[in-house]
């Protein structure tokens, strides 16, 4: 995928407890919204079958589960999950995995790239596509410190080395990614909050338009959206800012 040609993407984020309420949640904003990310509270109650079920409704999956453990111990997890969430039929042209998945950079250079290697062998075992590899750099609910744009670009340069596809970095960082890593490296915004919205836990926080200015690829938005009286109508005031903003 060439990340310089590609609008701007917003992903959901399922941060819900239950099957069903994931599901009338997909079901709700299908019409509008194409990604979706599982975290580890949805895939710890749901496991693999909620990621199924939005990967059988045509949509791709955003698998946040920050891998972070000794290098082998991640490579064969990542192993499984592509294995296990691999769908579709061999004959048929739909036959994919999750979209992207996350790693925490903090667990070190090895275990980035024995996790990159496994994802490579296995979509090479199966040709099927290999799922964008994503390093967690510092999260947003993280207080802001003087030393947190230095951190997030020694983690970004460590990602890159390893052979990854791109970070997850807040809008405050984005711009200085764009600028060191160019058009393809792959920036994921989290804490995004229309204005007026409650920004809840996260600490480094900004609007759709500031992140697309900055130079994110792709959106994060939970609460907002899952949370809303209307998600289908917050999802889609959410996706006229960010073309508006796309278009200027």
């Amino acid at each position: 995928m060439t990340m310089a040609r590609l609008e701007p993407q917003l992903i959901v984020a399922l941060d819900v407890d239950t099957f069903q309420e994931a599901s009338t949640l997909v079901n709700t904003l299908s019409p509008v919204v194409d990604f979706f990310k599982i975290g580890s509270q949805l895939f710890t109650s749901c496991g693999p079958v909620i990621v199924r079920y939005v990967q059988a409704k045509g949509k791709e999956v955003f698998l946040d589960l920050k891998y972070h453990d000794i290098p082998n111990t991640v490579a064969s997890a990542v192993s499984a999950a592509i294995k296990s969430l691999d769908v579709g039929h061999k004959e048929s042209l739909d036959h994919r995995t999750v979209f992207m998945y996350t790693l925490h950079i903090a667990g070190g250079e090895e275990m980035l790239k024995k996790s990159v290697e496994a994802a490579q062998q296995i979509a090479q075992e199966r040709a099927i596509r290999r799922p964008l590899a994503l390093g967690i750099t510092v999260l947003t609910s993280d207080c802001r410190q003087a030393n947190t744009q230095a951190l997030v670009l020694e983690r970004a340069l460590i990602a890159q080395k390893a052979g990854l596809d791109g970070v997850v970095a807040s809008v405050e960082e984005a711009a200085m990614l764009r600028k060191e890593f160019g058009k393809e490296f792959v920036i994921v915004t989290p804490g995004i909050r229309p204005l007026g919205a409650d920004v809840g836990d996260q600490k480094r926080v900004a609007t759709p338009a500031l992140a697309i200015k900055n130079g994110s690829n792709f959106l994060v938005v939970g609460r907002p959206i899952v949370k809303a009286q209307d998600p289908l109508k917050a999802a889609q005031d959410i996706l006229d800012e960010m073309k508006s903003a796309y278009a200027r």
